[in-house]
């Protein structure tokens, strides 16, 4: 098989050289066996390029056998080496990326719309549905069947909604949380009035109006009517509120509802910033116009619901041979047949052995099986039954059966070489002389997605990559999923043995609560068990640890005595409860489910928790999701990226946590779109590629207007990738010539971005970093690459909303983007946390979005420059420039005067505090002058985040970064105001810091809990619990507040003594800067 193109550009640039030549040559294969070779303009349509195709095959034989040309579509073999249908003719030729060459002309064998449907749905998510199809998983086949009626029955209530509930659904306001409206603004901006600069859309004409805060959105528009007429005169007489509704004037973001303006989101950043809002009156016709562009886009594949709907299909009866089992009535201990292990990578001297254990969550619920010790080269046999100390009535519902194979070496080897380096890292020396150390492990279900206990043989395809921390070599936390790669993967066959002539369920719901009745019915004892004071006192110390701290057994025993007491007077302690359950006991675990039924709801935040793995139970996980669903659009959106995360958790494709996402998403577009993009950029990961495919789908048809605008982003971030490789291309061709490299490959840059192919697919989208900013097109004078490793490129855009407004985006090709994405979303969290307490320290948490295997978008913040350059400006000698104190403030006093001045001063002073204090919580490392910015108005800022959680870099073995955070003379002079003995501003500096740390230490539990959930998303610098365990000590958990405060404080006053060591640092950083440019 030849190699695949490389991305350069794209297959069919690659073939013109980028020359203007429009033609390129395509192989055509008909149905009728004729081959023809033909060129073809890159730039047309598959529906023209069919066309051509057909006028051409009128001269070649056997063409009448070919029939109408409406039946037949292309089809290639994409670089991802599978079939794609190229059913969406609209679609250009150099959008299409094939393996080859050659496009195959078939025979349609269904309705043109859905097929239309499901090849747009195919390209957009990276994933063919036929590939989903070509399963033959029955699960797979349920769960898409009823996600397509639900996301059919969404569409038809949506061709019935009024254009006025559409736009509140699609574009709904960004509103404050709880409504309080007048946190973190001064009483006297709350009661001033606001200054409103008002556009009118198609009209150049602006007016500027002074009204109260709390005026609704309906009021400003009547006030802006009134005043068009007075300076428009009687001939616009006609001209009233009702026909206009308002949106922010630079964001497709309108202002539905009749909430006081100061509770918008974009209301209150404009007066925290002291800045001006710009609000402009759209008409309700051109608004009426999207509404029905939309509509007739789900008309063309759904039918609007009749008043008549058809009548339910009658139930199935059930035959004598669906007589099922309940699992309690059998008491059996556990067990499965080992039959043999194929392709196992193991040393040809080491035996090798298999390990099982049975696991609800990370809890054991007996101890493992282990198989005698096998020789052999690849294919090991057994032949032999393992038993399990739990009876099959035991097992709980989400019970997984968990495998490792491994070696047992005879005596410790010594490396010669790193080729098997990752042994010595997994390696456990079980007894003297003998090292065990994994080869594969795999994990499945003992029940199906059904509730059935599985029976019968299966062959399970292993993995072989390792986590840090294993359970009795064992890695109960790995996905459930088999290798999909089968060709090289170990297979162990198992046989799963059958207790019972008919098939073994675990019990419906209504049967636990049954059980659990019958229970508290025999007891002699009141099922109440009421400690006492001294009890009480320790219930209450164990309920305030934090989520990290473990229970002995002891704990566990009088938190499941005293459960009714955890209800009643700690709720918020039921992860502590269901962690103290005896899941291997079906009796206690029958109590708990109808314990949960009366317990009260949890906040939002406390529910995330039991979303983490360590609570597999359906039931509860679907408790905590009701408990989600109290979250507003805002609050959802916060913690969006931890719910993508957990669904990898989640054994079965249909569970309560994927019906909530894909239902809140179907009516939020903003949700919607980053739960596409949070599900579609790990679509690579062959771990969850079926399961994120299966959701990406049912959003997909139950958002059938989002697809287009979807489809163009997804185009426009390839077009930018074949830009970027075309880069580094170039700059590894000319590495001789620096400056020559510079030149022609900014000139190629240019060059591709002109070429209508990329100009058309890169204008008129939706920011994929923010889907409410529209952009019009790239301002290609102002792009460039920038001089990193990977070549990022750095694209200005005009904002199509705003004219004269640019946004710039940083594209990113070769680097995870996704510990910043994570790390800013913490930011914007403690941004939140500390607003709620009336504390704004003014951060900059700027947008960024991993948007497929190492590659994303990070946003530009406008007027903003580094330390380094700021430095680098004042001073001609870089060794010299980050002793430069003056240099900062200096710089601040040019781009501010006057009151302006002290703004920005004040600016600097609350973001410096509030980084200062974000930067040490998250152990954020490799902090040096070029990854802190300030903007011109005072605010400082940190990007770049490759380094958490205490991971510093270190150069021959010591740490370079010597101070717990960033607190250099420089910044001190600026918060001073230059005066050196203003201890009256350093103080108000101090103070800010110590009431920011106090805020993030009130709610720790809300971040170990985000970083727990992070675990399996597979970031470098967060793989086990143990990195976990740094946010725990610099939030100092577990001490009073009085404590933790006399350590904050020793870190600052650390920080302040040790600041030369980071100017040292910063100097050395810029003189290597220098010499390298």
């Amino acid at each position: 098989m030849p190699p695949a193109m490389t991305d350069l550009l794209d297959m069919w640039a690659a073939h013109s050289q980028l020359s203007g030549e429009d033609l390129v040559t395509v192989d055509f294969l008909l149905p009728t066996g004729i081959y023809i070779q033909m060129d073809v303009p890159r730039e047309a349509t598959i529906q023209h390029i069919k066309l051509l195709l057909w006028k051409q095959a009128q001269s070649y034989p056997l063409f009448p056998s070919l029939g109408e040309m409406e039946g037949h579509m292309f089809e290639c073999v994409n670089q991802a080496a599978v079939h794609e249908e190229l059913e969406d003719e609209t679609r250009r030729l150099c959008d299409v990326r094939p393996f080859w060459p050659m496009l195959k002309l078939v025979t349609r064998n269904c309705g043109r719309a859905e097929r239309l449907l499901d090849s747009k749905i195919g390209v957009l998510i990276g994933k063919g549905l036929h590939e989903l199809d070509a399963l033959q998983d029955q699960e797979v086949k349920d769960f898409r069947s009823k996600m397509f009626r639900i996301s059919e029955e969404k569409m038809q209530r949506v061709q019935l909604m009024t254009w006025s509930e559409w736009l509140q659904a699609c574009f709904s306001p960004q509103l404050e949380p709880g409504g309080g409206a007048t946190d973190g603004v001064n009483d006297k901006q709350a009661e001033a009035s606001l200054k409103v600069t008002m556009h009118f859309d198609q009209s150049q004409d602006t007016a500027s109006l002074k009204v109260c805060p709390s005026t609704s959105p309906t009021e400003l528009m009547e006030q802006a009517v009134r005043k068009w007429l007075m300076t428009h005169g009687p001939e616009e007489d006609g001209r009233q509120a009702e026909q206009y509704v308002l949106r922010v004037s630079d964001k497709l973001e309108f202002l539905c509802g009749d909430h006081p303006l100061i509770q918008y989101k974009y209301i209150k950043a404009c007066l925290q910033a002291k800045e001006c809002p710009h609000l402009t009156l759209v008409q309700v016709s051109t608004v009426q116009t999207m509404f029905e562009k939309e509509i007739s886009a789900i008309g063309a594949v759904v039918n609007r619901k009749s008043s008549n709907p058809p009548l339910p299909l009658p139930p199935k009866r059930r035959g004598p041979s669906q007589v099922q089992t309940c699992v309690w009535e059998v008491s059996t201990q556990y067990k499965i047949v080992l039959i043999k292990g194929s392709k196992v990578n193991a040393e040809e001297t080491a035996k090798v052995q298999v390990r099982a254990g049975l696991f609800h969550g990370t809890e054991l619920l007996c101890k493992p099986a282990v198989s005698s010790e096998s020789s052999g080269h690849t294919e090991h046999v057994w032949n032999r039954t393992l038993e399990f100390d739990i009876a099959v009535s035991d097992l709980p519902r989400m019970t997984r059966l968990c495998f490792a194979v491994y070696a047992v070496m005879d005596k410790v080897k010594k490396q010669k070489s790193t080729k098997n380096s990752h042994i010595n890292k997994y390696q456990t020396i079980r007894k003297a002389g003998k090292v065990h150390y994994p080869v594969a492990w795999v994990n499945t279900m003992v029940f199906d997605y059904k509730g059935q206990l599985k029976t019968g043989d299966i062959i399970l395809h292993s993995w072989s990559s390792f986590p840090d921390e294993l359970e009795e070599m064992l890695n109960p936390i790995g996905t459930i999923q088999t290798n999909p790669y089968t060709e090289n993967a170990t297979a162990l066959h198992i046989h799963l043995p059958n207790y019972n002539p008919q098939p073994i369920v675990f019990p419906p719901f209504d049967k636990i609560l049954e059980k659990a009745a019958e229970i508290a019915g025999s007891s002699d004892c009141s099922p109440m068990g009421r400690g006492g004071k001294k009890f009480h006192i320790e219930l209450k110390e164990i309920m305030e640890r934090d989520p990290l701290s473990q229970l002995c057994e002891n704990e566990k025993d009088l938190i499941w005595t005293l459960r009714y007491d955890c209800m009643e007077n700690f709720p918020q302690s039921l992860p502590k409860l269901l962690l103290s359950v005896k899941w291997s006991k079906h009796e206690d675990m029958a109590q708990l489910q109808a314990l949960l039924q009366i317990w009260p709801k949890l906040s939002p935040r406390d529910a995330l928790e039991l979303l983490d793995f360590n609570y597999p139970d359906q039931y509860v996980r679907e408790y905590a999701v009701g408990c989600l669903r109290d979250m507003s659009d805002e609050e959802l959106s916060q913690y969006l990226l931890q719910l993508v995360q957990v669904l990898r958790y989640e054994p079965y494709y249909d569970c309560a946590l994927t019906r909530f996402l894909l239902n809140r998403a179907q009516c939020n577009r903003n949700i919607g779109h980053f739960l596409f993009w949070h599900l579609r950029s790990e679509m690579h990961m062959p771990v969850v590629s079926v399961q994120f495919s299966l959701i990406l789908e049912a959003y997909c048809r139950g958002s059938i207007p989002h697809i287009e605008v979807l489809k163009k982003q997804v185009e426009a971030l390839s077009k930018l990738k074949s830009v970027n490789e075309l880069i580094k291309l170039g700059t590894i061709k000319n590495a001789r010539s620096k400056t020559k490299e510079a030149m022609l490959t900014k000139e190629a840059m240019m060059t591709c971005l002109r070429q209508s192919g990329y100009t058309e697919t890169l204008s008129d989208l939706h920011s994929p970093l923010n889907p409410s900013v529209l952009l019009s097109g790239i301002n290609v004078e102002k792009c460039r690459y920038m001089d990193s490793k990977m070549k990022p490129l750095w694209i200005v855009y005009n904002n199509k909303l705003l004219g004269g407004d640019t946004l710039g985006i940083i594209f990113k090709n070769g680097d995870d983007l996704r510990q910043d994405m994570l790390t800013l979303q913490i930011l914007r969290l403690m941004d939140l946390l500390w607003k709620e307490a009336n504390l704004d320290l003014r951060i900059v948490p700027y947008g960024c979005l991993a948007t497929g295997d190492r590659s994303g978008l990070i946003e530009v913040v406008s007027s903003a420059d580094t330390i380094a350059n700021i430095q680098l400006t004042s001073s001609n000698v870089a060794a010299a420039a980050a002793f430069n104190k003056d240099a900062l403030l200096n710089w601040l006093k040019e781009k501010n005067s006057g009151d302006a001045l002290e703004k920005a001063i004040e600016e600097f002073t609350l973001s410096c505090a509030g980084y200062c204090v974000a930067t040490y919580v998250l152990g954020i490392g490799d902090r040096h002058s070029d990854n802190i910015m300030v903007r011109s108005t005072g605010q400082l800022f940190h990007i770049d985040f490759g380094h958490i959680l205490g991971n510093f870099k270190s150069k021959f073995g010591i740490k370079r970064e010597r101070v717990p955070f960033i607190l250099t003379h420089d910044f001190i002079h600026v918060i001073q105001q230059g005066k050196t003995g203003n201890t009256e501003k350093f103080g108000s500096f101090r103070n800010y810091c110590e009431q920011a740390y106090l805020i993030l230490r009130r709610n720790g539990n809300l971040f170990i809990t985000l970083f727990a959930l992070m675990l399996t998303a597979g970031l470098p610098e967060l793989t086990s619990v143990k990195d976990i365990q740094y946010l725990k000590d610099s939030l100092a958990l577990g001490k009073t507040d009085d404590e933790a405060l006399k350590q904050f404080r020793q870190k600052f006053d650390e920080a302040l003594r040790e600041s030369w060591t980071t100017k040292v640092n910063w100097m050395a950083h810029n003189v290597v800067k220098d010499n390298r440019s």
